[in-house]
């Protein structure tokens, strides 16, 4: 058998790096990105966007994120909502 001859290091380290071991437990990932494009933006017809990337917890707001935001082409604060 091949293992037999191979240390008990080489194998963790081989497992490791096909990640068929993990070292730790894998939590389960509640923040993610999100992406925020500017809604005054699109109405206005100039060329361009205002997007934002920011994380947020999904569990916690499961429903899509609004936040006043700078837009630096129509040089104002404006309302940016999460997209996608």
């Amino acid at each position: 058998m091949i293992i037999s001859f191979l240390s008990k290091k080489n194998i963790i380290l081989h497992l490791l790096k096909y990640k068929l071991l993990s070292m730790a437990k894998k939590s389960k990932e509640a923040r993610g990105q999100v992406i925020l494009e500017c809604t005054e933006h699109k109405a206005s017809g100039k060329p361009g966007t205002s997007r934002y990337i920011t994380t947020k917890n999904k569990k916690n707001t499961p429903e899509r994120m609004e936040l006043k935001k700078y837009n630096p082409i129509l040089k104002k604060m404006t309302v940016h909502k999460e997209i996608k």
